[in-house]
């Protein structure tokens, strides 16, 4: 006994305004003088055609749907496929590929060095208050707050000239 497995495969063409499938069969075929071959769906997709209206501004058409981003199952499929990427390891310009693997050990240890970085700062903090001190102190001679500073600071307001 033989079994025939038939897959039909059957040639669709896609409507020149709307963007929709044209099954063989269906559809309107129209042929500019300039020998240019436009088919449509129906006579409705050719009127608007002929009349110049853009499909993109109705909201029946598959290019308006694609520019308002109205396909979620195309969506979908495009999400998955961004989301299966290849692992794989190599050395970032000026950094060889066994410092990189030792950045990323040290980053297993969290506490260890939140805590060593918690101290630089502290250092630094304690370095900027003893400068400041120092300054406060040798600076003498008492200037109100708000007092602006004698002859160095810039010119204000605007010099004359040509208009």
């Amino acid at each position: 006994m033989l079994f025939f497995c038939l897959s039909w495969i059957i040639r669709t063409e896609l409507c020149r305004f709307s963007g929709a499938k044209i099954y063989p069969g269906r559809g309107i075929r129209f042929i500019r003088s300039d020998s240019q071959v436009f088919l449509f769906l129906s006579s409705k997709c050719k009127r608007y055609f002929h009349n110049r209206l853009r499909p993109a501004k109705l909201n029946w058409t598959a290019i308006y749907r694609k520019q308002n981003k109205k396909d979620v199952a195309a969506e979908a499929v495009k999400k998955r496929r961004r989301a299966t990427r290849k692992p794989y390891s190599r050395s970032i310009v000026g950094a060889t590929l066994e410092v990189i693997q030792k950045r990323r050990m040290e980053k297993g240890r969290g506490p260890e060095i939140k805590e060593r970085i918690k101290k630089t700062k502290d250092e630094r903090k304690a370095k900027k208050a003893e400068v400041l001190s120092k300054q406060k102190g040798s600076k003498g001679g008492n200037v109100p707050k708000g007092a602006a500073p004698r002859g160095g600071g810039p010119k204000l307001g605007g010099g004359g000239g040509k208009r």
